[in-house]
């Protein structure tokens, strides 16, 4: 059994997900991600990511068979590809400080064979950046967070609790007023550090385990 990433692309209408999933689930395949967009023509994509694929030909023929299927396209997986996600959120300057060190050192490691990505977005407001912190739970492949702000506590705090919680993801701020660095599992000062260590604590091909250091300040 394998792994496969597929493209379908589908008429649009309803019950087209129901038709897909009939087949997959005749042939024992589990789903592990899937994105559905809508195209302008009025046709729609699926990407599939699929466990358990005894026979990837047999079930692109299948699909293709399948009256709301015109074309299934096979791709590596989006973590062969992009691999684990470290997203950065907080202030712009400090943002692009810690971007600057966590793509440095995903660099490094990614030469070697891993695969690192790094994505940020730089917000203010309790409410927003509360927000965008639960919303990391609901992305695919994020291994790491880093908050990179001058302060931050309340909701933003709740929100670093219920994703550690729910989603097992390493939490790492930069050193600042408020609650959420009460929270984190690392609190570094220098924000170009800060990229790096958050890099190094999710990279297989790194010595640095974050379970050491847990709780401390850099």
């Amino acid at each position: 059994m394998k792994n496969l990433a597929i493209t379908v692309k589908t008429v649009d209408r309803p019950g087209v997900l129901n038709k897909i999933t009939e087949i997959l689930v005749k042939n024992g395949i589990n789903i592990t991600y899937a994105n559905i967009h809508v195209l302008k023509n009025k046709h729609g994509k699926i990407y599939l990511e699929l466990e358990n694929v005894t026979d990837p030909d047999k079930l692109i023929n299948e699909l293709k068979e399948s009256e709301v299927v015109l074309d299934v396209t096979k791709h590596r997986s989006l973590d062969e590809i992009y691999g684990k996600r470290v997203i950065v959120i907080g202030g712009g300057a400090q943002v692009a400080q810690v971007a600057a060190g966590a793509i440095s050192e995903a660099d490094r490691h990614n030469i070697r064979g891993e695969r690192i990505s790094v994505d940020t977005i730089p917000l203010v407001g309790e409410e927003e950046l509360a927000e965008a912190v639960l919303a990391v739970g609901r992305l695919p492949r994020v291994a790491a967070l880093v908050l990179a702000g001058s302060l931050m506590g309340g909701k933003i705090t709740k929100a670093v609790e219920k994703i550690k919680k729910e989603h097992g993801i390493i939490v790492i701020t930069l050193s600042m007023p408020g609650s959420v660095t009460k929270k984190a599992d690392l609190v570094v000062t220098d924000p170009i550090q800060a990229g790096v260590m958050a890099v190094m604590a999710v990279a297989d091909t790194a010595s640095f385990d974050i379970k050491r250091v847990e709780g401390k300040k850099f």
